[in-house]
């Protein structure tokens, strides 16, 4: 009685033993590190891990070491101060074929990283950085998909001559026929062909009109659609950045969270993210003053009145050559023969085609650059509160900004490779190259969350959090150790093994440590010895009903099991549930309490018995210290 097979407590002590060797990697703390690595495709080879140390070397940085490794090199440094000068000093040396960003590299020695040992990543309330919370605009959503499905239904209808007259009307397209058998067969080619769009029923008595409409289906697909694309440009925008570990994900059905660990600089974070900017390429009307068209009020057939940044008017033609959706490749510079800024832009196939044959076709002709800008803020009145819509909703303010970068005459016939000049500064180059390598944003999205935390703060954190941690632990063994005695101290040993094997468990996952996350770990710390304290008491029970000793102890843990499986499982419920409707913080909290509930079952219930069957098993005792 009160025995384990020599095979079971071999397999409890691997066990342990393999939890603590994965917990020790936490225990080595971090280096400030620069990480540099591919902006494309290519690889990082040895010659780029000497150049960088040659050139930080040259200019007396001081740094631990540097390697490469996974397709990067990291080098590590000693101060915060080294770290930033050689991540300014990087990014201007190796151009913008590199991505350098600031990171925290593990000091894991190279036997355990070898078997796998990795500590936990800090998060952003910890390690310090920015965190912005994204709102996207799908009334932009549904107007453009309006306006596809109107020039669908015009292409379609065209055929045959089939309507009379169609325009968009709010979120509806307004068609009228001359005739009901024409009505008849666009209806027919209307369900077979745009199966996405239904006829709406109106009070109009007019036969002669119908309202089609997007189906319910294809505006959640299309929302979807624009978020997910969204939050696949925002981490190619984050990528351009250089951060090190972001976290890019969706927050609801319309909102998207962006943190962005060791970044300061949230205007510089704020341009990159919210900008929905994209480029059009479109002939000059050289037949047509831009000033008639102003004071007449009315513009030539073809052709669209834009303006310069300056103020100055031009005359475009409506038909798009190009527009930024056919940029594969953009990059800032100087133009060496004029010395002012410029854009490198490459083509895809489609859009080098068609500047080929605008090119032969109007050579000697002015083409335009058009940048094309969207946003959204929401509307708040004098005191600052968000002025709300009749239906509740926050009232919303969209803005489209189309400004003439230059335009210039077309000297010679070009493709898919050519320059962009006439922009005012090299920042705003870098910036426009960048949006354009990343892509643009399928719709506007409004930043409405901005925190930022600086590294002190992080330190702060985690100085708290470690403390709030080793308090609730000290107070909880003594208390143990008073109550219990011997048992007592068993049950201390367990709750010691449970708090490694939760750190290990977090860090094989690689999870991310929260504040909210060492929350659930002081919570763990306290619920822990619940089942301790469960069986202890039963066995004091059972020692007030019998004399035999080493049967109330084996009742005291059997019939305790299922009064702590019922409790653990119904709280273990409840976690499951925040981490499957929680956000980012309440997720780390559920983590970090379902891993604690799981492993505090296992050191309470087999651990904490299996060392009490060592001290008491197979003997005859007299009496219990508990």
């Amino acid at each position: 009685m009160n025995h384990y097979s020599g095979l079971r407590n071999a397999l409890i002590a691997f066990f342990l033993l393999l939890s603590t060797l994965y917990a020790l990697p936490n225990i080595f703390g971090s280096d400030l590190a620069v990480q540099v690595s591919s902006a494309g495709d290519a690889a990082i080879e040895q010659s780029d891990l000497t150049k960088i140390t040659d050139t930080l070397k040259q200019k007396n940085i001081q740094y631990k070491s540097a390697a490469l490794s996974n397709r990067r090199i990291l080098v590590r440094f000693g101060d915060n101060a080294s770290q930033l000068s050689a991540k300014d000093l990087l990014k201007t040396e190796l151009g913008r074929n590199y991505v350098v960003a600031l990171n925290l590299a593990p000091s894991v020695p190279q036997w355990l990283d070898s078997l796998g040992g990795r500590a936990m990543s800090l998060g952003l309330d910890l390690r310090g950085g920015v965190h912005f919370l994204l709102e996207v605009d799908m009334q932009a959503v549904l107007a453009m998909s309006i306006d596809k499905y109107y020039n669908e239904l015009r292409t379609l209808l065209r055929e045959g001559r089939l309507y009379k007259s169609i325009k968009k009307e709010g979120d509806n397209i307004a068609i009228r026929f001359k005739t009901l058998e024409l009505k008849e067969k666009a209806l027919a080619r209307i369900k077979s062909d745009v199966s996405d769009l239904i006829v709406l029923e109106t009070d109009n008595q007019d036969e002669l009109l119908i309202q089609v409409g997007i189906s319910d289906d294809a505006q959640k697909i299309a929302k979807s659609s624009a978020l997910k694309q969204n939050i696949t440009t925002l981490r190619n925008r984050v990528n351009e950045l250089g951060v090190a570990e972001p976290i890019i994900q969706q927050q609801g059905l319309e909102r998207i969270v962006v943190q962005l660990p060791g970044v300061q600089d949230t205007a510089r974070a704020k341009e990159i993210l919210g900008a929905v900017a994209t480029l059009e390429f479109r002939l000059v009307d050289e037949k047509n003053d831009p000033q008639t068209a102003i004071q007449s009020g009315r513009t030539p057939i073809g052709s669209k009145l834009y303006y310069f940044k300056d103020g100055r008017p031009l005359l475009l033609k409506t038909r798009v050559i190009t527009t930024g959706e056919n940029i594969t490749g953009a990059s800032s510079g100087i133009d060496q023969e004029n010395n002012i800024p410029m854009v490198n832009i490459t083509l895809d196939s489609a859009g080098g085609r068609a500047m080929l044959d605008t090119t032969k076709k109007y050579l000697h002709h002015r083409m335009a650059v058009v940048f094309i800008e969207n946003q959204v803020e929401t509307i708040t009145d004098e005191d600052g509160r968000v002025v709300l819509d009749k239906k509740g909703n926050p009232l919303k303010k969209r803005t489209t900004t189309k400004d003439i970068i230059n335009a210039a005459t077309i000297q010679g016939t070009f493709s898919s490779r050519f320059q962009i000049t006439g922009i005012d500064s090299a920042r705003e180059a870098r910036n426009l190259a960048l949006l354009l390598r990343a892509g643009s944003l399928s719709a506007p999205i409004e930043i409405i969350e901005e925190r930022t935390i600086g590294p002190s703060l992080g330190a702060d954190n985690i100085q708290k959090g470690v403390l709030s941690v080793i308090v609730g632990f000290v107070l909880v063994l003594i208390f143990m150790a008073v109550r219990y005695r011997v048992f007592g101290l068993v049950a201390n040993v367990a709750l010691t093994l449970n708090l490694v094997m939760i750190v290990a468990i977090l860090s094989l996952l690689q999870a991310t440590l929260t504040l909210p996350g060492i929350a659930g770990i002081v919570l763990t710390v306290g619920m822990a010895v619940d089942a301790n304290v469960l069986i202890f008491e039963r066995i004091k029970e059972e020692l007030g009903s019998q004399s035999n000793i080493q049967k109330a102890i084996s009742s005291g843990y059997d019939k305790a099991v299922l009064t702590i499986a019922d409790a653990n499982i119904t709280t273990l419920i409840a976690a499951l549930v925040l981490f499957s409707f929680g956000t980012g913080p309440i997720k780390g909290f559920a983590i970090t309490l379902s891993i604690g509930i799981v492993t505090s079952m296992f050191t309470a219930i087999i651990v904490s018995r299996a060392i009490i069957n060592k001290i008491y098993g197979g003997k005859k005792l007299e009496e219990l210290s508990i």
